[in-house]
């Protein structure tokens, strides 16, 4: 269970630090989770839950990004 709520914790943070810089989105809102959860658990799951890996993970991949995840990323 501990694993899961990592991944689950990981992945919301992902999603918060493509979007904005600014501290008060540290935690996503439920859209960007939704729109990065799957792509972050296909090419990032290894990464997790080291935010730092994490991002830079989904920017490596970025070409490979669903448009919705890549739509929040780029609001940022």
């Amino acid at each position: 269970m501990t694993t899961l709520r990592n991944v689950l914790i990981g992945t919301a943070a992902v999603a918060a630090l493509f979007v904005s810089s600014s501290a008060g989105f540290a935690q996503g809102t439920p859209e960007q989770r939704a729109a990065c959860k799957r792509d972050a658990f296909q090419f990032c799951a290894a990464e997790i839950p080291n935010v730092s890996r994490i991002t830079s993970c989904m920017k490596a991949n970025y070409s490979k990004l669903s448009e919705g995840c890549k739509a929040v990323m780029s609001k940022g």
